[in-house]
């Protein structure tokens, strides 16, 4: 599943190192079934889902969608 994404640097050494706890796959998850996707400029995207093993509600930014 996590094969199919690029993931950016950014989010490889800063978002995962601040929040050790988010697991690639679910934001994966998120993206392919969100309960709310927002568009940002620059082709940038916000997307919303509940993760039911973590009980809360994470939000997935990503800069584009094929």
């Amino acid at each position: 599943m996590i094969k199919k994404y690029k993931l950016t640097d950014y989010f490889l050494n800063e978002v995962l190192r601040k929040r050790p706890y988010i697991k690639k796959e679910w934001c994966c998850k998120i993206v392919q079934n969100p309960i709310k996707i927002e568009k940002q400029e620059g082709n940038r995207f916000r997307f919303w889902g509940k993760i039911e093993e973590f009980d809360k509600i994470i939000r997935v930014v990503t800069l584009e969608i094929n």
